[in-house]
């Protein structure tokens, strides 16, 4: 996810998407947990989209 259209997203849209992406996340652990996954580095892209996510979220409510 680009950082450019997560700025274009409002406050309430940002967090809803880290809620979303904090359940992906939780999934893709689940069923790593059970079987090797196709993309394991999946795991590591949507830990860093959270934080981007999170990141511009505390930018737009300190603003």
């Amino acid at each position: 996810m680009k950082v450019k259209d997560i700025r274009e997203l409002s406050a309430a849209d940002l967090a809803v998407k880290a809620k979303d992406l904090s359940e992906e996340l939780f999934n893709l652990r689940f069923q790593h947990g059970i079987r090797p996954l196709e993309n394991p580095a999946k795991i590591r892209l949507l830990r860093k989209d959270i934080s981007r996510v999170k990141t511009i979220l505390t930018e737009k409510s300190r603003a």
